[in-house]
Formats: C-alpha cells, sequence, structure tokens
C-alpha cells in the first residue's frame, strides 16, 4: 500500500477493504419489505426522506445505511423492527476493519507516542484536510469510498473525549505542518486546530525541523500505545519488518527511538510558535 497519506503504519484506514456480506443482505431485506408494501422505490425515498439513487444504492447493497435510515424503513414499512436489527452491523461495517482495530487499540489506551513524517497525523487532522489526503490517492478513489474513509478518521477523535483522558504525544515533521493540503484555507484551518489540540492539558504536540541533521525516525513514524495493565504495541515501517510488535524488548527499541526522537525536536512551547509563525506566513 502507497504511504501517502497514510497516518498509522498498518493500522490505516483503507476504504478498499471489503464491505461485510450483511451490507448486501440488509439491502436485500430492505427491497424484499418495499416490495412486500406494494411501495415503489420514489414512493419508498419519499416516504422516508431520501432520494431515490440513495435507495437503489442501499437495495443493491452499494451504500451502508445509516441508523436512522433503518429505523425511517422499518417505521414506513411496518417490519416490526426486523430492519433496525441490522443497525449494529451496519455500524461495524461503516468502518473498515483496519481501522475498528486501531480504534478498539486508542479506547483502550492510556498512553499513545505517535511520530508522524509526511503527513499530519490522522487524530489531528481537521474533516476537511483528512478529504483532501484521500482525494489525493491514486489509483482514485470513489466518493464514496473517500466518504467512508473521512468518516471513520473522523470517528478515531473520540480518544480526545475519554475520561480520564490519556496522555496524547506527537511529534511531526516540520513538512507536514507546511504541505498547504486541500488549499490555503483549508491549509489555515488544520494549522488552527493544531493550535487548538496543542492547548489541551493531556496532549503533547512537537515539530522536528528539518534543519535537523538526522534523527532515529528516518526509517518511517513511529506508533506506540499503552494500556492501563501494563501491556502495549508499538508499530513502525523501520523496525521488525514493520509487525505490530508487545513484546517489551522489542517495544522498547520503538520507545528508545521515539524518547530520542522528542528530545531532538522543538520543544511544545517552541512548536506553537513555529505554528504560528507558519500560519502567519499563509
Amino acid at each position: 500500500m502507497s504511504s501517502e497519506g497514510v497516518d498509522e503504519p498498518g493500522w490505516d484506514v483503507s476504504p478498499e477493504d471489503e464491505i461485510a456480506p450483511v451490507v448486501e443482505a440488509t439491502g436485500r431485506q430492505v427491497r424484499l419489505w418495499r416490495e412486500a408494501a406494494g411501495m415503489r422505490v420514489i414512493e419508498f425515498g419519499q416516504a422516508i426522506g431520501y432520494g431515490e439513487d440513495l435507495i437503489r444504492k442501499v437495495e443493491r447493497g452499494a451504500r451502508i445505511p445509516r441508523a436512522e435510515f433503518l429505523d425511517r424503513a422499518d417505521e414506513v414499512l411496518n417490519a416490526g423492527g426486523h430492519l433496525k436489527a441490522f443497525k449494529e452491523d451496519m455500524e461495524k461495517a461503516r468502518y473498515p476493519k483496519k481501522v475498528r482495530e486501531l480504534k478498539m487499540l486508542e479506547e483502550r489506551a492510556v498512553e499513545l507516542g505517535v511520530y508522524e513524517s509526511h503527513s499530519v497525523n490522522g487524530l489531528l487532522q481537521t474533516e476537511g484536510h483528512s478529504r483532501a489526503v484521500f482525494e489525493a490517492r491514486q489509483p482514485p478513489y470513489s466518493q464514496e469510498e473517500v466518504e467512508r474513509a473521512v468518516a471513520a478518521r473522523m470517528a478515531r477523535k473520540s480518544i480526545f473525549e475519554r475520561s480520564p483522558a490519556p496522555a496524547l504525544s506527537f511529534v511531526q515533521e516540520e513538512v507536514a505542518i507546511r504541505r498547504p493540503i486541500g488549499g490555503t484555507m483549508e491549509w489555515r484551518r488544520q494549522l488552527e486546530h493544531l493550535l487548538e489540540m496543542a492547548q489541551l492539558r493531556n496532549v503533547t504536540l512537537q515539530v522536528m525541523p528539518t534543519n535537523r541533521e538526522a534523527h532515529p525516525g528516518l526509517d518511517g513514524r513511529i506508533h506506540v500505545l499503552r494500556f492501563g495493565d501494563g501491556t502495549a504495541v508499538g508499530r513502525s515501517p523501520g523496525a521488525f519488518s514493520g509487525r505490530p510488535v508487545s513484546d517489551p524488548r522489542q517495544l522498547r527499541i520503538l520507545e528508545l527511538r521515539y524518547g530520542m526522537i522528542r528530545a531532538q525536536a522543538l520543544t511544545p512551547g517552541e512548536s506553537l510558535a513555529f505554528i504560528e509563525q507558519v500560519l502567519g506566513e499563509t
């Protein structure tokens, strides 16, 4: 998989993941209940407040119906809860498997440390920035794939709403701060968002200046999550063949590299001043 726009090694949003067969089964059920009710597609759409094109996509399994869609369909078609019963499966299918796995890890984590090289980490991206990243992929994603990937990435932001709050540490390469992905206005919104996130008490954001001659992150991004039971998992494309690792000795290597990266980066205060400077230059 291309690394362009990827923010988590091995745990990336991947719209190419196969959508669960249950999506097609759900669509067939919607169509069967609609036909049993004697309603044409256009009539059904008007009754539940959705367009004819979307209805057809849902019925052939090309679109994952939202919970409110299934609620309205169940009510209008008098399905007796049979369509509502698919809501949990549809919520799972909405996000690619690797994203669900990563989100589950992040929901358990009490500490997270990320070094990011070429792009702003997904947890720190605005929705517009994230959409621009996925729209830049080659070969191109369909618009539905883009929206699915963006929704999955935004869903992970629930980590910032947890209580007690986990300790979150990010080191971003300068190039990621300076690249105007999505155009000037979206770039400004992204920089402003970084400044807002850096003000959170449980968030530490640092910038690695390009003028640093060398540092342990030159082999690629590093991602380490620690959990309340003392266990941890980490991954880096430049270590252990890119596999996720949980062995304490291997994790120690990733943590050592990340610690050295943090030591060589700008301090949090200097990093905020740097981002403000870049924002002022836009």
